[in-house]
């Protein structure tokens, strides 16, 4: 397999990959893309590369920059404008954290606390069972979000070293 054949393999790798994530399959290919370009590209670029068109480029560009996975750039004398996607993986990795925390794991966080508030007779097994429920979901809810705290904050080297005692 040549370079060119492993790039493409690449892009559909992960754009699959993504979609198993919940992510737009063209999104994580445009992130593919960006990752394996040693320069920034236009959009032109993108959308001859993954043959897609220009308004799905745009909308998957401008996800891809509110997800802070890829920066926008201008070069002095030109119009057009340059995609460049962040090449560290535990720097997208924290960031594709933080994100999907910010968009599941919080508001699932904040229903579950008013869930927990509900009050009921203590000796009806429909309200016993809901509050255990509850209850434990919210417990492992909490202990994923105290997690994923801790991995934004650390760097990689002691967050996995911290990991990898654990299951010593």
């Amino acid at each position: 397999m040549d370079l060119a054949e492993g790039k493409l393999k690449f892009i559909e790798a992960w754009g699959k990959l993504g979609s198993e994530w919940g992510i737009n399959r063209t999104m994580a290919q445009v992130h593919a893309l960006l990752l394996i370009s040693p320069e920034a590209l236009t959009t032109e670029e993108i959308m001859e590369t993954l043959s897609i068109s220009r308004g799905n480029a745009n909308m998957t560009l401008r996800d891809l920059i509110n997800w802070g996975l890829v920066e926008k750039h201008h070069k002095a004398g030109e119009r057009k404008e340059y995609f460049f996607a962040e090449k560290d993986t535990w720097t997208i990795a924290r960031q594709v954290a933080a994100e999907r925390k910010k968009r599941e794991l919080d508001p699932v966080i904040k229903v579950l606390n008013e869930l927990a508030a509900i009050e009921g007779d203590e000796k009806d097994p429909e309200y016993k069972t809901f509050k255990t429920s509850v209850s434990d979901i919210n417990k492992l809810a909490k202990n994923v979000n105290k997690t994923l705290e801790t991995m934004l904050k650390a760097e990689e080297n002691w967050f996995w070293g911290s990991i990898f005692k654990i299951f010593k």
